[in-house]
């Protein structure tokens, strides 16, 4: 057995006990997630791709490659060269997605139990082999459960350190890129409303209501309520709308 910490070493035997799995998958498992036992069981059963055929050595090898040289963090440069090594733009909506496997906590940053992590969920010990998962993080867009995650996931990673709410540029852009998955015919005339009636940082009730309002209200508002639950600033969007003559007025 490696020279463990007896901490350590009896949560490698319950993580064996309990999975039967081998002592390099429980030490791969238990290593991605910080020794954190739920982490490293949600990792072992959620991902059975995985199970006894990650490389740790290439995961750390790899994490190595892109650290900042004076942080142990991804920071910008290591994500650009992360991107080109992908052939991904860094503001593809594929980038968002990968942040969301990884659990990032903020943009432009990855942390080096993240970066595990998510490449171990991924199955990916390469960038070969992450290269080829981007075609199924793309399809994970469509599927409207994980788009509700990733599109709620978006709002604290998107917003700066120590805040509440979003900047309102930076969730114009998010938005953007977001619903530009969904065709929400409404999103440009929602992000012009922003910036001419309201200028203010976005608070995560208005984030998460749009998607519902997007989702569930028709673009000519046939089926908008007036007295319904929505927050003010939708329902001030929706005047908007009435009085520039973009939409019929609904009392």
């Amino acid at each position: 057995m490696h020279k463990l910490g007896r901490g350590h070493r009896d949560k490698l035997q319950q993580f064996m006990a309990i999975t039967g799995s081998s002592e390099k998958v429980a030490l791969q498992a238990l290593k991605a997630s910080d020794w954190h036992l739920e982490s490293a069981f949600d990792i072992f059963y959620s991902q059975p791709q995985i199970r006894g055929v990650m490389d740790m050595r290439h995961l750390e090898e790899l994490y190595n490659h892109y650290k900042d040289n004076y942080a142990d963090m991804i920071l910008v440069d290591g994500i650009s060269m992360l991107c080109n090594d992908l052939q991904v733009e860094p503001d593809d909506i594929v980038m968002l997605v990968l942040s969301w496997h990884m659990k990032a906590a903020t943009m432009c940053e990855f942390s080096r139990q993240e970066f595990l992590t998510g490449l171990q969920a991924l199955g990916a010990d390469s960038i070969g082999k992450l290269r080829e998962k981007i075609p199924l993080m793309r399809g994970e867009l469509k599927d409207e459960h994980k788009f509700r995650e990733i599109y709620n996931f978006a709002f604290g990673w998107a917003k700066e350190k120590g805040q509440k709410s979003l900047a309102l540029d930076t969730a114009i852009g998010m938005w953007q890129l977001l619903f530009a998955e969904k065709n929400w015919s409404l999103v440009d005339q929602w992000c012009q409303f922003l910036q001419v009636k309201h200028n203010k940082a976005i608070s995560r009730d208005t984030w998460s209501q749009l998607l519902e309002f997007a989702k569930t209200i028709d673009p000519s508002l046939s089926n908008y309520d007036a007295e319904g639950a929505w927050p003010y600033l939708i329902d001030e969007f929706v005047e908007y709308l009435a009085e520039n003559g973009i939409v019929q007025h609904r009392s």
